[in-house]
């Protein structure tokens, strides 16, 4: 554990611009991925592409604002950022979002391993639903006691560079395998299954928020980088959201063009249980979400100590400790009590990945930049504040008024016919 926990006046390693766009990539392509066919489904086919390529755009145009801000205002950390631009209230509101958003990213994890490991460990074994094997929180908890909690120990966000490149990888095989699927399983598309839009956009678009967000850990990465500079730094952006958008269009578009109106949340759930490709990319994505828990929990620790302990001394090794255990196990008894990831999405999407992502970036740039509000080269910040305010407000409202259900742990009705279940 000592090797996990080094002390902190040792040299932190840096990393070079393919290690830090791993681990930017892997921070975006988190849990969101999963349920991009269930934003399809939400907004309307071709209205949820165009949706999330303007996403993944005004995450580029955000992440690179939030770094020239830091430039502007001499600040290194999101949160101090925020508060040399509107005070100890913006503070302390981006200390509370940006808090609430990776630890609700940590409990759909947890979720997300549940759904997923179980049903591997049931196909491998052979073993009923009653056996501990096949129990959700005997797996989640496992899972946390053995690789997330001691990933999430370390100290230095560059040491997960090589489990980022690795959780890379596994990403491309499930995208390959639910290519392969879409090809394989013919389910007939449910009535309107391509209306070009939908009265969920608004939700959708905080499900792509959930999924593109990184902003939380741009300032961390940032730091990690070598020679950090706004230049360097948009060369890693640039390449983590392109190859982003590339991963989450052809997933989106394969997954829900599979099963349409029956799209759930997590779009796993929607294959059957005995198709083993796909049981071969629950394992890879249970995998890839466990690898990515402690860059969340990272992001959670360091907004505990710039809001408590900013004025005390470095982190010592027990209140590190005491900081991360904390955390984790706070968001794994959350995540044993619900298993229904798509509302998850939605909320944390609209009220914590949209201000995030759309309105805190611009808005501090706005603030900090010199010349009016309406100058041209403010526009697009005030534009974006816009969108993600009326985004934020209608995404909440329709997430609360028009639940969606799940149909976690049940084999879907056309997994019974002979013609549908690949396996």
């Amino acid at each position: 554990m000592g090797q996990l926990i080094e002390d902190e006046d040792q040299k932190r390693e840096q990393s070079n611009i393919p290690q830090a766009s791993f681990n930017f990539i892997n921070s975006i392509i988190g849990s969101g991925i999963i349920g991009m066919p269930y934003a399809l489904k939400q907004a309307g086919f071709p209205m949820g592409v165009l949706l999330i390529l303007i996403v993944a755009l005004i995450t580029d145009y955000s992440v690179i604002l939030l770094i020239r801000g830091g430039n502007l205002s001499g600040t290194k950390n999101y949160q101090d950022l925020v508060r040399a631009a509107f005070g100890f209230p913006g503070f302390v509101f981006l200390s509370i979002v940006q808090f609430v958003y990776p630890f609700i990213a940590m409990i759909s994890y947890n979720i997300i391993t549940g759904d997923t490991i179980t049903k591997v460990m049931m196909r491998i074994s052979g073993v009923t639903e009653t056996n501990i094997l096949a129990n959700r929180y005997f797996i989640i908890c496992l899972c946390t006691l053995l690789v997330t909690l001691p990933l999430s120990l370390y100290r230095n966000v560059a040491k997960l560079a090589k489990a980022s490149l690795f959780a890379c990888l596994l990403v491309v095989f499930i995208i390959i395998a639910v290519i392969i699927r879409s090809t394989d399983m013919h389910i007939p598309p449910t009535e309107d299954a391509y209306t070009f839009a939908k009265p969920g956009f608004a939700q959708a678009v905080g499900i792509m928020a959930f999924a593109f967000v990184c902003h939380h850990n741009t300032f961390l990465i940032y730091g990690s980088l070598e020679e950090p500079t706004v230049h360097r730094w948009s060369i890693v952006t640039h390449i983590s959201v392109v190859v982003s958008f590339i991963a989450t269009v052809v997933f989106a578009a394969c997954g829900y063009a599979t099963f349409t109106g029956f799209t759930q949340g997590d779009v796993l759930e929607n294959y059957c249980h005995e198709d083993d490709l796909i049981n071969a990319a629950r394992f890879c994505y249970g995998v890839c979400i466990m690898l990515t828990f402690p860059v969340e929990c990272f992001v959670c620790r360091e907004v505990i100590e710039n809001f408590f302990f900013q004025t005390a001394q470095p982190t010592t090794t027990l209140r590190h400790v005491i900081e991360t255990v904390i955390i984790v196990g706070a968001t794994l008894g959350i995540s044993l009590a619900t298993d229904c990831l798509g509302i998850v999405l939605e909320l944390n999407g609209t009220l914590g990945a949209t201000p995030l992502v759309f309105i805190l970036p611009a808005a501090c740039y706005m603030k900090l930049e010199e010349g009016k509000v309406y100058s041209a080269k403010k526009l697009p910040s005030l534009l974006i504040v816009i969108t993600g305010a009326i985004v934020m407000v209608i995404g909440f409202i329709m997430a609360v008024l028009s639940p969606q259900g799940c149909s976690h742990g049940k084999e879907m009705s056309y997994c019974h016919a002979n013609d549908v279940n690949a396996t």
